[in-house]
């Protein structure tokens, strides 16, 4: 009796026969895959310099486009900061506000409301000028509130404003240098920087 077992050969090759095959399937994926890998990062090693020279360039043009639209704006800025300069200047505001009408308390009281007041006109040019420039703006406002009102308390309570006028003036007359004419030039050499 002759007694074989075909199938269970059969099995075991076709088992064996799948399991080599499926070994090679994964070999080959993963060879492929190794390979498409390695292209892409060359090709982006290759292409990445062109991509960033690119938004350089367009990071330039937008810089540029808002440069052109913003100067007008930066330039008229330092101009009001360099009026506002002029106008709280005391020899400027003595005149321009009459002190000869007013007490001298009614002239520190005037002087102090026209100082805030011209600050407060300007305060939105901070947004255009620099961070020094505008600490420019506030030295010469606060200083220059300081000097009326140190002027106004050396004084007798019936001086006049032409007193109180006299006293501010000849202080800043004692100055080595007029603090309104270095707060111009700083403010002008920052502009400079701009170009």
């Amino acid at each position: 009796m002759d007694f074989c077992f075909p199938v269970f050969v059969y099995d075991t090759d076709l088992t064996l026969f799948i399991k080599m095959d499926i070994y090679h399937y994964l070999l080959d994926i993963l060879k492929y895959t190794l390979a498409g890998v390695g292209t892409v990062s060359v090709a982006m090693y290759l292409i990445k310099p062109y991509i960033d020279r690119s938004e350089r360039i367009q990071l330039l043009e937008l810089k540029k486009a808002s440069s052109n639209q913003t100067l007008p704006l930066r330039l008229q800025a330092y101009e009001r900061v360099v009026l506002f300069i002029e106008r709280v200047n005391p020899a400027n505001m003595l005149i321009r506000l009459n002190a000869t009408s007013y007490s001298a308390a009614e002239l520190h009281s005037l002087v102090v409301a026209e100082i805030r007041n011209e600050y407060q006109h300007n305060v939105t040019q901070q947004i255009y000028v620099s961070a020094k420039a505008w600490s420019v703006v506030r030295r010469v406002k606060d200083d220059t509130m300081s000097i009326v009102t140190n002027a106004v308390k050396g004084l007798p309570e019936d001086a006049s404003g032409l007193d109180l006028s006299r006293t501010v003036l000849k202080h800043l007359g004692t100055l080595e240098e007029n603090p309104y004419d270095i707060a111009t030039t700083l403010i002008r050499q920052d502009l400079e920087n701009l170009f």
